[in-house]
């Protein structure tokens, strides 16, 4: 690798890292932010709002592909570059400025916290969806033949380090400011005074704050990047496309090979992603009970420990092909999805585990008076005795049948043969009662895993980052670990994959969207719909359905309909 090529991958990759970083902060932080800016709606609707919050970010990033991808293939790679980080650092800052549902509210205007949140979330997305596809054909366009796979890996591990980074500016911020600062009193709703972390109360809003710095260097980086020679070449040469966007997708033998990409690669690749980051960090936090500090040190080490799987996939792509490991890490997954997060609750919370194979709860009601509890905008009710029973149960991560009851009946809850009516007044503190009886575990049951933090400790608290060297958390990062190599086999040589399928005059715009709908769409509403599935099925692990079906999806396509790249002339087109 000439020095030249060096600062290419390092100007690209250090950019990328920055801006997941930013995008990213919002999802470690999904259950903080949705209690800040969601805090006018019930609790279980909050949780899902926030998480659908989080999607949105993802939703719009295949227009941000159309709108930057077209620049991109018009004026430039490196132009593009500056907007998108632009765009994204300053979005990330105002979201630590914004001020809170409940100190909006107390000027009559609480709804606007949550719209301006919503609002900055599509500005990042809409930076995110112009700045992987630039990155990935930038290198790329630099990279000598036959080692795209490995030196287009760089890009390929940007969004994990941009998750890890932010993991660990959040993990030494909330141990910084909870041990130097007083907890904070609040009110809620029905009058309960209670107090909460600083961090949770304010300190939340610093590793966005400190984002600036990170814009700051990452303009200053994109500012000594050259243009590339093959985007200078078409345009001196006037091969350039002029309409990229109607060429890329009005056209059949164009658009065909986007369709193929997104439906045989990057779909599969994104549910695999967010499923071994993403939703694993969801699961420990709310399915398992196990406390946001604690989960983000055990996601982070098996980040460190499996990053390099990028690097090393992405090289292997070069020598065995693109299409053998991006496929092979599908069915991988989706064969062994259900056994390791089976494994991860009886690691993590093995007291859930146990009660969920020992205790029998059942919901009896009249299959008319159950609703589908996914409440997106947050202003539905849901009222009804088998709704308040299932929404219960579902909140406490139990695993439940449902037996259908005849016309008019109201529901009743069946714990170990005990028969609980959902309509009865303390129906919630009966079924609390009669799981912990039964083995349920509370959040503050010893065996769930925990690293352990004293408030009181001050700085020495850092030390707690590896605090791992127990049974119990060196297996639970085994297979977190196992998880996010699935994701570097299916992540590590898409990029390669992807420009190797157009030509550089629509390259930028070609791959960006179907890398943005597979990535923004099937994989950004993961957390949110896997969420509902449980919540509507009663099983915590009936969501993984819907990664491994897009998975094998995938595998079946991509096998069936696209070529292998690997020593494609990328240029032969032009």
């Amino acid at each position: 690798m000439t020095g030249n090529e060096k600062k290419v991958i390092l100007a690209s990759s250090l950019g990328t890292v920055f801006e997941w970083y930013d995008f990213y902060l919002y999802g470690s932080l999904a259950a903080i932010i949705g209690a800040q800016f969601f805090s006018a709606y019930p609790e279980a609707t909050r949780n899902v709002f926030a998480l659908l919050a989080f999607a949105a970010g993802f939703l719009v990033r295949p227009f941000g592909a159309l709108v930057f991808g077209r620049l991109g293939d018009l004026v430039g790679r490196k132009y593009t570059f500056l907007i998108t980080i632009l765009i994204m650092g300053i979005s990330t800052f105002f979201v630590g400025l914004l001020p809170s549902y409940t100190t909006l509210n107390e000027y009559g205007i609480g709804w606007v916290a949550p719209v301006t949140l919503l609002a900055l979330r599509m500005l990042q997305g809409l930076a995110l969806g112009g700045e992987y596809g630039g990155a990935a054909v930038y290198v790329a366009e630099h990279a000598p033949k036959g080692r795209r796979g490995f030196y287009t890996a760089f890009i390929q591990t940007t969004a994990t380090l941009g998750l890890l980074l932010s993991l660990m500016v959040i993990l030494f911020t909330q141990i910084y400011v909870n041990a130097n600062y007083a907890p904070v009193p609040v009110t809620a709703a029905d009058g309960t005074a209670s107090t909460i972390t600083p961090f949770a109360a304010w300190g939340w809003r610093i590793p966005f704050l400190v984002s600036i710095v990170l814009l700051g260097i990452s303009v200053w980086i994109r500012m000594q990047m050259q243009e590339s020679p093959a985007f200078k070449k078409m345009k001196e040469e006037g091969t350039g496309s002029k309409a990229p966007l109607s060429e890329a997708f009005g056209q059949w033998k164009n658009a065909r090979w986007a369709l193929l990409a997104l439906l045989g690669l990057t779909a599969g690749q994104a549910v695999v992603w967010y499923t071994g980051q993403f939703y694993a960090l969801f699961f420990l936090q709310s399915i398992l009970k196990v406390d946001q500090f604690t989960a983000n040190v055990l996601i982070a080490w098996s980040l460190i420990l499996a990053t390099g799987g990028f690097l090393f996939f992405g090289s292997l792509s070069d020598r065995i092909g693109r299409k053998p490991i991006i496929l092979g890490g599908c069915v991988l997954a989706a064969l062994t999805f259900f056994p390791l997060f089976k494994a991860l609750t009886a690691a993590a919370n093995p007291a859930l585990h146990a009660a969920q194979q020992n205790t029998q709860v059942i919901v009896k009601a009249d299959p008319a008076d159950c609703s589908f509890q996914f409440n997106p905008v947050g202003t539905a009710k849901f009222t009804n005795s088998c709704d308040i029973a299932k929404a219960l149960l579902a909140r406490s991560a139990v695993n439940y049948s449902t037996e259908n009851q005849p016309a008019g009946t109201k529901a009743t809850v069946s714990v170990a043969g005990r028969e609980f009516a959902a309509a009865d007044p303390t129906f919630a503190k009966d079924i609390g009662a009669a799981l912990t009886a039964a083995g349920y575990p509370d959040a503050k049951n010893p065996e769930i895993v925990k690293i352990a933090i004293d408030p009181k400790d001050g700085l020495s608290n850092f030390a707690k980052v590896v605090d791992i060297f127990s049974a119990q958390k060196l297996t639970i990062i085994a297979i977190l670990t196992i998880l996010v190599l699935y994701v570097t086999m299916v992540y590590g040589p898409i990029a390669a994959a992807l420009v190797e399928l157009f030509p550089t005059r629509i390259r930028y715009t070609s791959m960006s969207l179907p890398y943005h709908i597979g990535n923004g769409w099937f994989g950004g509403l993961l957390p949110a719909t896997a969420f509902a599935m449980v919540a509507q099925t009663g099983d915590i692990y009936y969501g993984l359905w819907y990664p491994i079906v897009i998975a094998l999806m995938t595998a079946v396509i991509g096998l069936l309909f696209l070529p292998e790249t690997k020593d494609r002339d990328i240029f032969a087109d032009d």
